[in-house]
């Protein structure tokens, strides 16, 4: 039997190394060291759920898992065969509990095939890849197909970039095997900026040789020998999960000289990044691996072209590697058979907000926002009403109720005002306030933004300036026209990816919700109660008993009366912390 233990940094931080270190004892203590191991993995994606253990080959998927439950584990389970019940899956439509992750409604539509091998083995053993086809396709591409059928497999595929971009990966390539040059390079995007998103990190977490093998098997096509992981220096345990798969595949011979007695050479190292979101962006991207400030430039040239040390150069990011190595084994018809006619395939999202299951969810392209929020996602938190989902983080828009029978994939998210990003997916409900939300979202890319281009570095700063008057009830119907007619402009004029869709937030909220803009403006008041400055506290005289609840605990002193008298805030000093309201137990202050 095997006992799996989710190792992703979420469950790490929850104490998942204590449970295999207690697990491992109590298994030792009831003599099953020859029939029991237990393995650490990478996420298995329920990140709601965690810290998980999953029993094999029985399926038993046990969530929020404390040290404390392990003894009960061994004992009940591997000793007595018979399930903890308190630690299985509560089904909240059916109230009733689900053992095998196979029948829950978070699992039930995702097909993982870039996550395919996360939550299923132990990272840091290059001999459980290989028990799971590691390093075959890698084998095949050397041994059986030139650098141009390999191409044509990944362009038949149809496999588009996964960072945000979506252009075909296989034609990338094609571009950059064409470019003659003395030296070339592989380049792994692994700075993953979107807030929320946590896709890339989790799959070199759990999964890192994928990705090594995948920029081997670019390197073979491209005719490139070096390959470089641009990785956030704030991701420490993919880090060294990656250090430890490139050790060991160099110890194996499938990194380095004369790779399978093939005559191909590549090896692959790690470069650090300082968290800054604009070398998300390619050219900024490598300007930071070069030394210099992580500012993009005007394409072309491309990095296909001219790109790391002006050599050519091919660039795809985590999630799109982790695709390759399969869709080489199994045949670019099996890729394109998943998902939509023009974006093949599946989508890693990082599924968070106001959503009961939030997780890293794997779906097939084409399935509807419905779907990924109400089914696999479970629903809205506490029975509150769905309002907005963010797709695309900063870069991307926030789509209503009427987009969630929108088919996801490339094209109809930005027809839709949003679009694919990376994968940060972000729901809201009705507390939510979307002036705020774009406000939030300008306010990130205003301190992201590399500076280099007069739209996004001045740009942005005044539609952010214009979103903070509107919150604060100071806006003008003028100044809504500001807003949207700035938007395009920078759209239009800015030099990169970031400042070209930075305004689409502020867009796509103006279309969608309008209405809450005007009751900003003309009524002076928020109508989902979160922009503090437009926020009143009221005592009603009726409700209000007197007992000074709310006057001692209130940290500015701004509520005045006598004991068994109502009470009265003095709004000029009010600070609006909510202190007052936590306190009344009789319902006496409400927010006007």
């Amino acid at each position: 039997m095997h006992l799996l233990v989710c190792g992703g940094t979420g469950c790490k931080a929850s104490a998942s190394d204590a449970i295999v270190e207690t697990l491992k004892k109590e298994v030792a203590a009831n003599n099953l060291e020859n029939e029991v191991q237990v393995i650490l993995t990478g996420c298995f994606g329920f990140c709601e759920k965690g810290p998980i253990v999953k029993v094999l080959p029985d399926n038993t998927f046990y969530t929020q898992v404390k040290p404390e439950d392990a003894a009960e584990i061994v004992k009940e389970h591997l000793v007595k065969g018979r399930k903890v019940a308190r630690l299985l899956y509560t089904d909240p439509t059916k109230n009733e509990h689900i053992s095998d992750s196979k029948h829950m409604g978070f699992y039930r539509k995702q097909i993982r095939i870039a996550l395919r091998n996360c939550g299923f083995i132990n990272p840091e053993s290059i001999d459980e890849y290989i028990a799971r086809d590691g390093y075959q396709a890698i084998g095949k591409a050397l041994a059986e197909l030139n650098p141009q059928q390999t191409i044509d497999i990944i362009k038949k595929s149809g496999l588009r970039g996964r960072g945000g971009g979506g252009f075909p990966t296989g034609l990338k390539w094609e571009i950059a095997s064409k470019n003659a040059a003395d030296q070339k390079y592989v380049v792994c995007n692994a700075d993953e900026g979107d807030p929320g998103a946590f896709m890339d990190r989790s799959i070199l977490e759990g999964d890192p040789h994928s990705v090594i093998e995948a920029m081997a098997i670019c390197g073979y096509c491209i005719g490139a020998t070096k390959g470089l992981v641009y990785i956030r220096a704030e991701y420490p345990l993919a880090i060294q999960r990656l250090k430890v798969a490139i050790s060991q595949a160099r110890e194996y011979g499938l990194l380095g000289k004369d790779i399978l007695g093939s005559g191909f050479d590549f090896d692959i190292e790690l470069r650090y990044g300082a968290g800054a979101f604009v070398c998300g962006e390619e050219t900024s991207l490598i300007h930071s691996m070069e030394g210099l400030r992580g500012e993009p430039t005007v394409k072309p040239p491309f990095p296909a072209e001219s790109g790391y040390m002006g050599k050519p150069t091919n660039v795809n990011n985590v999630e799109t590697f982790a695709n390759v190595p399969v869709i080489v084994l199994k045949g670019a018809d099996w890729y394109s058979s998943i998902g939509t006619e023009k974006s093949k395939g599946t989508k890693v999202f990082a599924l968070a907000g106001k959503i009961n299951n939030v997780g890293l969810i794997e779906v097939p392209m084409g399935i509807t926002l419905r779907e990924v929020i109400f089914e696999i996602g479970g629903g809205i938190k506490n029975g509150k009403k769905f309002k907005a989902v963010q797709t695309g983080g900063p870069s991307g828009g926030c789509l209503t109720e009427k987009h969630l029978d929108t088919p996801i994939d490339f094209d109809n998210l930005i027809a839709a005002g949003s679009m694919m990003g990376s994968g940060g997916m972000i729901v809201m409900d009705e507390d939510d306030c979307m002036v705020a939300v774009a406000k939030f979202y300008l306010d990130f890319t205003v301190e992201e933004s590399c500076g280099k281009c007069s739209p996004c570095r001045i740009g942005n700063k005044r539609l952010f300036e214009l979103l903070e008057k509107i919150t604060k009830g100071e806006g003008t119907m003028e100044d809504l026209d500001r807003l949207r007619n700035l938007s395009h402009v920078i759209k239009d004029t800015a030099l990169c990816g970031l400042g070209q869709t930075s305004p689409n937030p502020v867009l796509s909220t103006l279309d969608n919700f309008y209405h809450e803009y005007l009751a900003h403006v003309n009524d002076r008041k928020c109508p989902a109660g979160q922009c503090k400055s437009l926020m009143q506290y009221v005592v009603d005289a009726e409700a209000c008993v007197g007992c000074t609840a709310c006057a001692r605990n209130c940290p500015v002193n701004a509520i005045s009366g006598e004991r068994k008298k109502p009470h009265e805030i003095d709004t000029a000093i009010c600070i609006k912390c909510g202190a007052c309201i936590e306190k009344c137990k009789f319902n006496a202050i409400s927010i006007q």
